[in-house]
C-alpha cells in the first residue's frame, strides 16, 4: 500500500470509527443505562481525525467536555470508553468519571474535563514539562469557540508563546456555546484566530470539515513544534449536528434553524471523504464497506463488554480523590 493510500485509509477509518461510536451512543442512550451526560461530536469528525492522525503514538492530547472524538482519534481504548459511559468498573476512569472524564495514558490521551478552559493550562504545563525533559513530544490541546471568552485562554497562549512550547491549540469552532451563537458572545469584527495572532503566535484558519486540509495543516504544525518552532494555533470551522448535550436533534427550539443545519449536513465530512475516496482516489467500494462493517462489529462487542461489566464496588468510593 502506498503512503498516500495508507494515509487516506487511516483518515477515513478514524472518522468512521468516531461516527459509528457516536451514533451507537445516540441509539442506546434512551435505554437510560448511561447515567451521565453525553456531548456528541457527530459532524465534527474531520477536525478530530485529521488533527490526531498527524501525531505520533507518544504525543499528547488533552480535551474538554466534547471529547469522545479526540479520545478515539488518538487511539483510546473503545471498550474502556463505553464502560466508563456506562459507569462500570472496567471504564477508563473506573466508572467514576463518565463521558466527560475520559483518559488513556497508554496512547497519550492525558484526559478531559468539563469545566470550560480548564484543560488548556494543564496542556501547556505538560508541554512545558516535556520541553524541560527534552522528550520531543508534541502537546495538542482541543478547545471550543467558547473558550476564547475565558481569561485562561489568553494566559495560556501568552506563556506558550513566551516559552516557545511544543503545543498546538486546535479550536473547533462549531458556532455555538450551548445555545448561544457567536454574535452574542464575541464581536463580529474579528475571528478567534486573530486573538492567537495578537499573541504573536503562528495562527491559521481552515475548513474543519475537509479532513485532508486538517491533516496537512496539523502535520505542518507538528513539524514546527518538533523543530522548536512552536506553538501553533489552528481554528477549524465545523458544526455539531445534535443537541449540545444529549442524543437528540434540537433544531426546533429556536436557537438555530433547520435550514442552517441542512446546509452543514450537506457538508458531512464522513460522506464527502467517502465519495472522494471512490470518485477521485478510485477506491473499490468494497474496501470501504469492509472498514465500516468491521468497525460496527467492534462497537457492538464493546457495548456488550460495557453492559456485562460490573459496577464499581462501594469500597472503592474514596480511592483516587484528594480528600
Amino acid at each position: 500500500m502506498s503512503h498516500k493510500k495508507e494515509v487516506t485509509v487511516k483518515l477515513y477509518s478514524i472518522m468512521n470509527r468516531i461516527r459509528t461510536v457516536e451514533e451507537k451512543i445516540a441509539e442506546l442512550y434512551p435505554e437510560q443505562e448511561m447515567r451521565c451526560p453525553v456531548h456528541l461530536c457527530i459532524g465534527q469528525e474531520a477536525a478530530e481525525a485529521g488533527s490526531c492522525a498527524a501525531l505520533n503514538d507518544d504525543d499528547y492530547v488533552i480535551s474538554g467536555h466534547r471529547s469522545h472524538g479526540h479520545y478515539l482519534a488518538k487511539g483510546g481504548d473503545l471498550k474502556a470508553m463505553l464502560a466508563e459511559i456506562y459507569g462500570k468498573e472496567t471504564g477508563c476512569a473506573g466508572g467514576k468519571g463518565g463521558s466527560m472524564h475520559l483518559i488513556d495514558l497508554n496512547v497519550g490521551f492525558i484526559g478531559a474535563a468539563p469545566i470550560v478552559g480548564s484543560t488548556i493550562p494543564i496542556g501547556v504545563g505538560v508541554a512545558f514539562a516535556s520541553k524541560l525533559k527534552k522528550e520531543n513530544r508534541v502537546m495538542m490541546i482541543f478547545l471550543g469557540d467558547g473558550v476564547a471568552e475565558a481569561g485562561v485562554f489568553h494566559e495560556s497562549l501568552n506563556l506558550a508563546q513566551l516559552w516557545n512550547l511544543p503545543v498546538i491549540f486546535v479550536c473547533e469552532n462549531n458556532l455555538y456555546s450551548v445555545y448561544s451563537p457567536m454574535h452574542v458572545r464575541q464581536p463580529d469584527t474579528r475571528r478567534i484566530v486573530d486573538l492567537a495572532a495578537a499573541h504573536g503566535m503562528d495562527s491559521h484558519y481552515a475548513d474543519g470539515n475537509d479532513v485532508e486540509v486538517v491533516y496537512q495543516l496539523t502535520s505542518d504544525a507538528v513539524k514546527k513544534c518538533r523543530n522548536g518552532q512552536g506553538p501553533v494555533f489552528i481554528e477549524f470551522s465545523t458544526y455539531r449536528w445534535r443537541e449540545h448535550c444529549g442524543p437528540n436533534f434540537d433544531n426546533d427550539i429556536g436557537y438555530r434553524t433547520e435550514d442552517e443545519y441542512q446546509v452543514w449536513r450537506k457538508r458531512d465530512p464522513v460522506a464527502l471523504f467517502r465519495s472522494k475516496l471512490i470518485n477521485d482516489y478510485k477506491f473499490d467500494e468494497s474496501e470501504i464497506v469492509k472498514i465500516e462493517h468491521d468497525f460496527k462489529d467492534q462497537v457492538n462487542d464493546a457495548v456488550k463488554f460495557a453492559k456485562e461489566s460490573p459496577f464499581p464496588d462501594s469500597s472503592n468510593a474514596e480511592l483516587h480523590i484528594y480528600a
